[in-house]
């Protein structure tokens, strides 16, 4: 059992590694921490801190470093959260600002959680389960070409340019429209995901002979478009920012970063873990170093707050060395993350 005086002795220890990234010995505590004790008093301390191994010496030198079960210590008796300052806040309300859909809001929201913190932002697409298709356009770009949009009421849209295979002529695109739309306007995305299929199920039973008009086989061709962009959406995603600053903060591994940066490549491995963190009754969560073992990233802290939209709960987080500045991290998730859901949810109450 660790003492109160303790866990102040470990808190120091945390603030003053993270800050000059040497191990911190007992004098530069007395020296900059003001704890009314002896040198002697505060190297006691930290022996009991280390027969518990939330601190080791990296070296014979008699300065320690926090272990992860430290940080796991240090993040679990975090008193408050370090406030930011009104300047990021103002920066993350402009950065946020007018977006022209949620995927430029998540490209927007992962580009200022970076800036803010130096760490690689991660935020999760929202959950499409109960979302439905708004608007289905089909615009003719001349030729065979077009461009099929597809609209969700939850703020996602997806373009596509194809290629028909016989060109359409003036008013084709009209007449293409509304069979595409009676097909999934109006329904879940999984139920207009269900229509296209059966429409594509029943032409691929048809014979040569029966094939129907030009404008039915373009109709099957855009009804495939639609059924890819609808599958897409019901896939868990990830946008992500910030990636080269694994690179330049590469000495704050004990490993390689490979396996960082392949989890950010493939996003499964981040996906999993995010959704088996278990989040705090403010939305926060932390997995740090050997507790992201079974994901191979013990060389790396996981910070996620959740975030709502439109009726669906989502995350964004941090990805970084386990050496980091937790408080003020954690306060610049949780604000970005309340300042996507404030949006999200004034962009639902405009529809």
């Amino acid at each position: 059992m660790v003492s109160e005086r303790g866990l102040q002795v470990l808190r120091a220890i945390v603030q003053d590694y993270v800050d000059t990234h040497e191990p911190v010995g007992s004098k530069a505590i007395v020296e900059r921490h003001q704890f009314g004790v002896s040198a002697a008093t505060i190297r006691n301390d930290m022996a009991l801190l280390e027969d518990e191994e939330l601190i080791a010496a990296p070296h014979t030198s008699s300065g320690r470093v926090p272990t992860d079960k430290g940080y796991r210590v240090f993040v679990d008796h975090l008193a408050e959260l370090r406030p930011l300052s009104p300047a990021q806040r103002s920066a993350i309300s402009s950065f946020l600002a007018d977006p022209a859909d949620l995927d430029d809001l998540l490209v927007r929201t992962v580009r200022a959680l970076t800036q803010l913190t130096g760490q690689v932002a991660i935020v999760q697409y929202p959950s499409f389960a109960r979302a439905s298709v708004s608007h289905v356009e089909i615009v003719h770009l001349g030729g065979a070409r077009i461009v099929v949009i597809v609209v969700t009421d939850t703020g996602r849209v997806s373009q596509r340019v194809a290629l028909l295979r016989e060109e359409l002529v003036t008013g084709d695109a009209e007449q293409l429209k509304p069979a595409i739309a009676r097909l999934v306007t109006g329904k879940p995305v999984a139920e207009a995901s269900a229509a296209v299929a059966a429409l594509l199920d029943s032409a691929a039973t048809e014979t040569a002979s029966d094939a129907g008009t030009r404008l039915d086989d373009a109709v099957r061709t855009i009804a495939r478009i639609v059924a890819e962009e609808l599958d897409e959406f019901r896939q868990d995603r990830l946008v992500m920012a910030g990636s080269a600053t694994l690179a330049r903060r590469e000495s704050d591994f004990r490993g390689s970063i490979y396996p960082l940066l392949e989890a950010i490549e493939e996003q499964v491995t981040l996906l999993r873990l995010m959704g088996e963190m278990v989040a705090d009754e403010q939305g926060l969560a932390a997995s740090i170093g050997r507790e992201n073992d079974p994901f191979g990233l013990s060389e790396a802290s996981v910070l996620t707050s959740d975030y709502d939209a439109t009726g669906s709960r989502a995350r964004l987080g941090l990805l970084g060395p386990t050496r980091m500045d937790y408080p003020t991290n954690l306060a610049a998730v949780r604000a970005v993350a309340h300042y996507l859901s404030r949006l999200l949810d004034e962009d639902d109450a405009s529809r």
